[in-house]
């Protein structure tokens, strides 16, 4: 059996359906402007606030949000 039922998983481990991940506000009035960028709220923020990602970015960290992962 040569199938890996790993090899999407990560399809759906992205920044946009986690769970810490907080859009930027002007991106959810113009859904039209380009990557969506936002800040991921798992650690506490430092010096120069919370880190910036895109929603198609990802790390080790990640936890589903089910609300967001049916988008």
């Amino acid at each position: 059996m040569n199938d890996d039922n790993w090899k999407h998983r990560s399809e759906r481990m992205l920044c946009r359906t986690c769970m810490w991940f907080v859009e930027k506000a002007s991106q959810v009035d113009n859904p039209n402007a380009g990557p969506v960028l936002g800040r991921c709220r798992r650690r506490a923020p430092t010096m120069g606030g919370f880190p910036v990602v895109f929603h198609y970015d990802w790390c080790g960290d990640h936890k589903i949000d089910e609300e967001k992962a049916g988008r």
